[in-house]
């Protein structure tokens, strides 16, 4: 497997490519904005027109001069429809205006065929169903478990992680060390009459999107203002964003009836752990908690050394407000979670050049502030001139890009987002998400975080058991401390109920924050001090903490590690990858649109299929024997007797993805069939196994196949 990785590692795009890309970006939004001032000037000239033609009416003028400002009206509306019809092209990413509709058609297409297919289908279905709840099916779990065992041997395998499996069950006290009881919450707003729930941002963001693809009316200003609501969307508390829903006259989608004020609503299922419902448990909403509560020993079992991973892969639980699109926002899902153990004051990595050079769509949050769009930037100078902030955080980023684009992910539809200021949590040092486009828009499918040394501090505390790791001393060292003592009587009285928030702050000063506080406060006697957990400014006065660094004589180090989080929404990266495989053609006679899947045999379902030619005894028992092989060779496969036409046999299988066909028409020797290409080769009966074999394991491909043996024309035996 580590041999199929090397073979299967994707180059780096063409630089004139990636410039181009980038171009075609910044174009489209450059032009939109002034397409859009060009209507708003068409706009007024064509009622600055319209009125002299009604002047020149009303007084009678000549008829040659009305029929010529008559003419100049006409040509203002026929200028008018024209720019609409660049607008609709540029917003909606085609030709021809009609974006949307495709988009949509597109996206029908593909969850069609994935049900008829059974790749996935609504949770007990016969009952209606219930709202984000999906089950796979045989397909699906394939594809599923390919990703999952692919995502086992990129990560775990080759970067001998420690892999885990925590219950789903969660105690109580255990998430309300993690924050999860009291903060993990989505804005939820109400329908005032029916009582129906909605998520307050998911309102927003579908008004701002409605205005920007279908209302050419809006100025460029405005249509500025839209985007930039969409780009810091998460930065808005609930009063900012219940007065943007006013502002805008959001009203509830189905009935149109008046909405209440956000207000925050747990997204955690709750439950009781024993028959006497005394002790209350959740689902957990991630797998990374039961990593953490095991870090000790984990780090004894690494022979108390760090850097060293623990990965998890299990089923994660959110009681989402309002669950749509399909896989994409589900209530039940599959988490793939890596948490990275580091030492705060070393975060280099060992195999990061490995990645340095990659180019990849980026979206520094300086970008995305300045309404700027992605570009493309080599992940070594990201590092270097700090835009990611240490080197492990971009090698997970780099080792991610690859994951994915090996999985069949478009790169070019691929970027990678910074977090903005205020939606990381105050202790994270950065974070980036691997967001994919979809029919749906850009969708987030994997988070690369900095937590700093947050989580196991924050169990450390709750649970009174030490979470720390030591760095032994060859000699004992003479070392200077900063201490940050938080009097917390004088800050429990200052601000009551808001202590906690305030105390956690100013123990996770930088010393040089620190340190500038201590001189204020010297000089001052107060100082202003941002919370970013209340989301404000506080006052500290001199009695409050105390600052200082003091000398000590140590053996050893003991320390708190940093971690690095990536964590994966396996059933998000799935779907996108259903949108980006799948194509249509025209069928041989051109009557209709076959359906097709252009998984990588990586992910394939079914890597083969085998058919007779036609209903023989003698070529039945020859695939009955290519069938064994395939089998003693671990590929998965199967093997079609019916007496469909082989052309339909092609069509069913290319619909579920597969990559090969062997077709049995001879005792001898069979023809090997490519899915895209639909070129085939004949080789013979006893290598026909093998050859499938070295293509999905990547030792050898396609072109080196139809190189090596004799091609066989399609017009004999394809549809």
């Amino acid at each position: 497997m580590v041999h199929l990785l090397h073979s299967l590692r994707l180059k780096p795009r063409p630089s004139f490519i990636l410039s181009l890309s980038t171009r075609v970006i910044f174009t489209r939004s450059m032009a939109s904005t002034d397409l859009r001032k060009a209507l708003s000037d068409n706009q007024s000239a064509l009622e600055s027109q319209a009125n002299a033609v009604r002047q020149l009416k009303s007084s009678a003028a000549a008829k040659s001069e009305i029929d010529a400002a008559v003419e100049a009206l006409n040509a203002l509306k026929l200028e008018k429809s024209t720019i609409e019809r660049e607008i609709h092209a540029l917003i909606n990413g085609d030709g021809n205006g009609e974006g949307s509709v495709n988009k949509e058609a597109f996206r029908q297409a593909v969850v069609n065929t994935l049900e008829r297919r059974l790749f996935y289908i609504p949770s007990f279905k016969i009952y209606r169903g219930v709202a984000g709840l999906y089950d796979y099916g045989p397909p699906g779990c394939s594809v599923k478990s390919n990703v999952l065992a692919f995502w086992r041997q990129h990560f775990v395998l080759e970067e001998n992680m420690l892999e885990v499996d925590c219950p789903c069950v969660t105690p109580e006290v255990v998430l309300k060390a993690s924050g999860h009881v009291d903060k993990f919450t989505d804005l939820m707003v109400k329908d005032d009459k029916t009582g129906t729930c909605y998520r307050a941002d998911h309102l927003l963001k579908d008004f701002c999107n409605e205005k920007l693809q279908k209302d050419l009316t809006i100025s460029s200003d405005k249509a500025a203002e839209l985007k930039h609501l969409l780009a810091t969307l998460d930065d808005l508390s609930a009063e900012e964003l219940g007065a943007k829903i006013k502002e805008f006259g959001i009203v509830a989608p189905d009935t149109k009836n008046p909405l209440s004020d956000p207000y925050p609503f747990n997204l955690m299922f709750q439950t009781s752990i024993g028959p006497s419902g005394s002790s209350t448990g959740y689902m957990r909403p991630e797998t990374a908690q039961g990593i953490f509560v095991n870090f000790r020993d984990l780090y004894y079992y690494n022979g108390s050394k760090l850097p060293f991973a623990a990965a998890q892969i299990g089923q994660a639980f959110r009681n989402e407000i309002s669950p749509r699109q399909g896989l994409l926002r589900v209530r039940e899902f599959t988490l793939a979670e890596i948490e990275h153990f580091v030492d705060p004051e070393d975060k280099s990595h060992p195999k990061y050049s490995e990645v340095a050079n990659l180019e990849f769509f980026m979206f520094p949050r300086q970008e995305q502030v300045s309404g700027q769009s992605a570009k493309i930037i080599r992940l070594g100078e990201a590092v270097s001139k700090g835009i990611v902030n240490n080197e492990t955080l971009g090698y997970f980023i780099g080792r991610v890009y690859l994951f994915l684009t090996h999985l069949g992910i478009d790169k070019g539809r691929l970027r990678f987002r910074q977090h903005l200021a205020n939606e990381m949590a105050h202790y994270a040092a950065d974070c980036w998400d691997a967001e994919i486009e979809s029919s749906y828009g850009w969708i987030e499918c994997v988070g690369i975080a900095d937590r700093s040394a947050y989580d196991l501090r924050a169990h450390s505390e709750k649970s009174g058991v030490q979470l720390v790791a030591q760095e032994k001393f060859s000699e004992p060292k003479e070392v200077e401390k900063l201490v940050i003592a938080s009097v917390k009587k004088v800050l429990g009285q200052a601000f009551k109920g808001s202590q906690k928030n305030v105390v956690e702050a100013l123990e996770a000063m930088k010393e040089k924050e620190a340190l500038d506080m201590k001189a204020t406060l010297e000089s001052k006697g107060e100082v202003e001090f941002e919370v970013c957990t209340l989301g404000k400014t506080v006052t500290i006065t001199k009695n409050m903490v105390n600052i200082q660094k003091e000398k000590k004589k140590e053996h050893q180090r003991v320390f708190t590690p940093s971690v690095i989080e990536p964590s994966f929404g396996i059933g998000r990266i799935i779907y996108c990858l259903f949108e980006h495989s799948f194509y249509t053609r025209p069928s041989k006679a051109g009557d209709e649109q076959l359906n097709v899947f252009r998984f990588p045999p990586l992910v394939a379902p079914i890597k083969c299929t085998v058919f007779p030619l036609v209903q023989n005894q003698k070529f039945e028992e020859v695939a009955k024997l290519i069938s064994k092989s395939l089998t003693a060779a671990g590929i998965s496969h199967r093997i079609d007797i019916t007496g469909t036409s082989i052309g339909k046999r092609y069509a069913r299988t290319d619909e579920l993805g597969v990559p090969f066909a062997i077709t049995v028409d001879s005792t001898t020797s069979v023809t090997l069939r490519e899915r895209d290409s639909k070129d085939q080769v004949r080789v013979d009966v006893e290598n026909a196994a093998s050859v499938v074999r070295e293509i999905t394991e990547g030792h050898t491909t396609w072109a080196q196949v139809w190189s090596t043996f004799p091609h066989q024309s399609s017009t004999a035996t394809d549809e």
